[in-house]
């Protein structure tokens, strides 16, 4: 699924959207060039979680935790050298547990992803706010909830 956000604003509501739409133990994948909006869309995604703390990127730490109607576990592992310091953190019990987890650059890690997720490509569009996202559902439970956000 191509969807196309003209601003800011659509961001945003695409992104509450998708927040209110996802259940204990999803995992949402973000890739796209530095700038294309994988924060931004964190943040609003986020909101449909119903997070109240400031969302920040965990460039340096791989993982920002935050409270909302369900766990949410933000991994940025752009700057992740060696695929052991996953290990250390423990990352398959947040991957296999009873929160959300949104990880950013999710290509680099693709080989310890869980076979069922759901993977965001963004790139930037023909205006400076234009973002266009390709939607990828690995399993059934994204399947249907790419279905129920197609609806709406």
């Amino acid at each position: 699924m191509e969807i196309r956000l003209n601003n800011f604003e659509e961001t945003e509501e695409f992104g509450i959207k998708l927040g209110k739409s996802l259940k204990s133990g999803d995992i949402v994948c973000l890739n796209g060039d530095l700038g294309a909006g994988k924060t931004t869309l964190t943040k609003s995604i986020g909101l449909g979680l119903d997070v109240k703390e400031y969302i920040t990127s965990p460039t340096f730490t791989l993982i920002n935790q935050y409270r909302g109607r369900l766990p949410v576990y933000h991994f940025d592992v752009y700057r992740l050298e060696n695929v052991d310091e996953l290990y250390d953190l423990g990352f398959d019990e947040y991957f296999y547990g009873n929160g959300v987890c949104i990880v950013e650059w999710a290509e680099k890690i693709e080989k310890l992803l869980p076979k069922e997720r759901l993977v965001l490509d963004i790139k930037k569009g023909k205006d400076i706010d234009e973002r266009v996202i390709n939607i990828t559902a690995y399993g059934n439970r994204y399947i249907e909830l790419l279905k129920e956000l197609e609806e709406n």
